[in-house]
């Protein structure tokens, strides 16, 4: 392989031909696709390769559009807020607030999906759904804990209004032939499961990873588009402490501070 062959291959891509005069995202030219498709569309092909039906792009932007924001009590808008006090610009408040988002917080998503996928996988090794529901919770169990991503949240008791809203969407699309509603099926069995001793919630994370799966994402893209959804809310929050003014802001108003608990051991 000659030299200039190496250096064209170094970041060999299928989503951009790009060059002087050219731009074509996915062999579709930017001026055929600015004004006639959407964002959630754009972020469909870029990440996909293929164009969504309008169907299945309104269903995916109702997943991104529930995940916007949750308030400053949320780590990831907290710390966003409090960059933007410290004199560093959008982006960089924007970029602490991605950050944050995490195994614990944000990544819950991912973690659902990874069960549904198992669950789902169960179902086609000739599992009917309850036994497979059971194997696939003990099996996520004895990985990540006795906390099951996707489902309880500490504020929103016993219903998170953001999930029932998106599985009436699903069941929908799944009545319209746009997915098969299996998902939701396993996503409602395991709510079920996890509330026999008392009811729990399918929080956002829950519901968004049952259309994130029945739209064909892998796992790993639920955190990834959690991202992108929540950094709208990032950057509102963000802009709008600029505009509220504020130095060095810290988690706490001076007037309070944190409890002293002295080590014994010195």
């Amino acid at each position: 392989m000659d030299d200039r062959k190496s250096v064209q291959d170094w970041w060999r891509t299928s989503i951009i031909d790009m060059a002087p005069g050219r731009i074509a995202f996915r062999g579709r030219p930017i001026e055929e696709l600015i004004g006639t498709v959407s964002f959630p569309q754009m972020i469909w092909l870029m990440v996909r390769g293929d164009m969504p039906s309008a169907a299945q792009a309104a269903l995916f932007e109702a997943a991104l559009v529930a995940g916007v924001d949750h308030g400053p009590q949320a780590p990831s808008i907290s710390a966003a807020r409090m960059a933007a006090t410290c004199g560093v610009g959008l982006n960089n408040a924007m970029a602490t607030g991605v950050n944050m988002l995490g195994d614990v917080h944000g990544g819950a998503g991912e973690q659902c999906a990874e069960l549904y996928f198992d669950i789902d996988q169960r179902m086609s090794d000739g599992a009917p759904l309850d036994q497979a529901v059971e194997a696939g919770l003990t099996a996520w169990r004895a990985k990540y804990g006795k906390i099951v991503s996707g489902f309880g949240h500490r504020f929103h008791k016993p219903v998170d209004p953001r999930a029932p809203r998106l599985m009436t969407l699903v069941r929908d699309a799944a009545e319209a032939g746009t997915v098969s509603g299996r998902f939701a099926d396993i996503g409602e069995a395991v709510q079920s499961v996890l509330s026999e001793r008392q009811p729990i919630a399918m929080n956002i994370d829950g519901a968004t990873s049952v259309i994130f799966c029945e739209l064909g994402f892998a796992a790993p893209l639920s955190r990834g588009l959690f991202c992108l959804s929540r950094s709208v809310g990032i950057l509102a929050h963000a802009w709008e402490q600029t505009q509220q003014g504020g130095r060095n802001k810290g988690p706490m108003p001076p007037s309070f501070l944190p409890t002293y608990d002295p080590d014994p051991q010195v």
